[in-house]
């Protein structure tokens, strides 16, 4: 871990959110916290260096933990870092398989993802590879039961979620998702949409993450269209129900 990771795990502790990042991985790590059981399943979609993984693994040690990081030189150090601990695999999760061009931004690997997207620093240094691409539904096995899925891929979560179809009406996991301006609307996805399906496809109720955290009521269509329309909340949450 770097001075930087040190530096934000500090912050997240003392609960000092200089940024609305820092204050989504604090409630992030509660919000895990409270929800698995010691057998939990998880998945982290988006993985990076391992940050929530972390976090899953600590609170559901007897679980069974999928990763995926398709910037081959994170997924070689997952490999080595979560060895018998997690399965990672090197694809990029779409609603198709196949091939595709991928953007690693070099001077900001988090950024990464498969569209040019805007980004929040200057200058950014992108290299254009070419990474497999999988669905959600054909990499876990149809028996497995999933508890918990974190996805964070730099806009095409609604993607993700539609290769999973299968999986997510199946086992209706607690999902905690990035939906944001400046990132999904270049995929084409529609707020609307993205509701309608995790709502009306998949059964599930969508909440910010506060309100989830607080067992406060879901949020309505227009809701999370005000809210990503005007930016104030790009994480949320998709569930059954409140977990208390």
């Amino acid at each position: 871990m770097n001075l930087r990771d040190i530096i934000r795990e500090m912050l997240i502790f003392l609960h000092v959110d200089l940024t609305k990042n820092l204050k989504y991985d604090r409630i992030t790590k509660r919000i895990i916290k409270n929800s698995l059981k010691y057998n939990s399943n998880c998945i982290d979609i988006g993985c990076h260096k391992g940050q929530i993984l972390d976090v899953m693994i600590q609170y559901a040690p007897a679980g069974k933990h999928y990763a995926f990081a398709p910037i081959p030189y994170l997924f070689d150090e997952l490999q080595i870092k979560y060895k018998n601990k997690a399965v990672v695999y090197p694809f990029a999760l779409s609603d198709t398989s196949g091939k595709s061009s991928f953007q690693l931004v070099k001077n900001a690997p988090a950024y990464s993802g498969i569209k040019k997207r805007h980004y929040d620093i200057s200058n950014p240094d992108i290299e254009e590879i070419t990474v497999k691409l999988k669905t959600l539904d054909e990499i876990i096995p149809e028996n497995e039961i999933i508890d918990f899925i974190k996805i964070d891929v730099e806009g095409a979560e609604f993607c993700v979620l539609k290769g999973g179809k299968n999986l997510l009406k199946k086992n209706k996991p607690i999902i905690l998702f990035e939906f944001g301006k400046g990132a999904s609307d270049y995929y084409g996805t529609k707020p609307s949409d993205l509701f309608s399906y995790l709502t009306e496809q998949i059964g599930l109720k969508i909440f910010t993450l506060d309100a989830y955290l607080k067992s406060k009521r879901n949020i309505s269509q227009s809701e999370f269209e005000h809210l990503y329309i005007s930016g104030k909340e790009y994480y949320f949450i998709a569930a059954s129900d409140i977990k208390e």
